[in-house]
C-alpha cells in the first residue's frame, strides 16, 4: 500500500470511529483490503468515503453505509448471513469476518465469477457466492440469523421476512429508485420489529418482489 494510501486509510478509520461504536465491525473492515475490491482506475479512491463504481452499472458501498449495516445486523460468531448484490465480493468478506457463514447472490454472472474467484485467493472460505435465482433471496438454505441487501427496494419484500431466523435482523434499503431509507427489520415472536437508520441512495433490487424492471 502506497503512503498516501495508508495515510487515507488511517483518516478514513479515524473518521468512521466518531461515528460507529461497534470496534468488532470496524477492526473487520481494517482487515478487509478495500483497494482490491475496486477497479485499478479507482484505487487511489479506495480510502475515501465514497461509494466507487465497479462496472456493470453497480458500485462498490461508502465504507460508513458499510460500517452502519454490518453494525445493525448484530452478527454474532455463529450466525448464518444471507446478502443480496454481492458486488465485487467486499461486503461479504467483512461480514466473512463476523459470522460463521455467508451466502451472497448476486444476478450479473461476471460479477458471481470475479467475486468468488477474488473472496477465494483472499482466503475468505466460509463465503458462498451464487448466481441469483428465480426469487429473491435463497429460501431452501433458509432461515438466516441475518440478511443484509445492498440494493434499494420498493417495499419490504415478504420473501425475504420468510427468510429470516427467530430473532434474525434484516437491513434493506427501501424507497424510490433515486432516494431510500435504511430500513432495520428484526423477527420477533408475534411479528417483526422495524426501525429506520437514514437515507441512503443504492442501486435498484430486480426481482419478484422487488422492482421487476426499471
Amino acid at each position: 500500500m502506497s503512503t498516501e494510501m495508508d495515510k487515507a486509510r488511517k483518516r478514513l478509520f479515524d473518521g468512521l470511529r466518531k461515528e460507529i461504536a461497534a470496534e468488532r465491525v470496524l477492526d473487520a473492515m481494517e482487515r478487509v483490503p478495500r483497494e482490491l475490491f475496486v477497479p485499478e482506475a479507482s484505487r487511489h479512491l479506495s480510502y475515501e468515503d465514497i461509494p466507487l463504481p465497479i462496472g456493470e452499472g453497480q458500485t462498490i458501498s461508502q465504507p460508513y453505509i458499510v460500517a452502519l449495516m454490518t453494525d445493525a445486523l448484530e452478527i454474532g460468531d455463529e450466525d448464518t448471513v444471507l446478502e443480496l448484490g454481492t458486488g465485487s465480493g467486499y461486503q461479504a468478506a467483512i461480514l466473512s469476518l463476523l459470522a460463521r457463514k455467508v451466502l451472497s447472490t448476486e444476478r450479473i454472472a461476471s460479477l458471481v465469477e470475479e467475486a468468488g474467484r477474488l473472496l477465494t485467493s483472499l482466503g475468505y472460505d466460509n463465503v458462498e457466492v451464487r448466481l441469483d435465482g428465480s426469487e429473491l433471496g435463497c429460501p431452501e438454505e433458509a432461515p438466516f440469523d441475518a440478511i443484509m441487501v445492498t440494493a434499494a427496494a420498493p417495499t419490504l419484500p415478504r420473501v425475504l421476512l420468510g427468510q429470516m431466523a427467530q430473532g434474525g435482523r434484516l437491513v434493506i434499503p427501501v424507497g424510490s429508485q433515486q432516494e431510500q431509507g435504511l430500513v432495520k427489520v428484526t423477527r420477533i415472536d408475534d411479528g417483526y420489529s422495524i426501525s429506520n437508520l437514514g437515507s441512503c441512495r443504492f442501486v435498484p433490487l430486480l426481482g419478484r418482489g422487488a422492482w421487476d424492471d426499471f
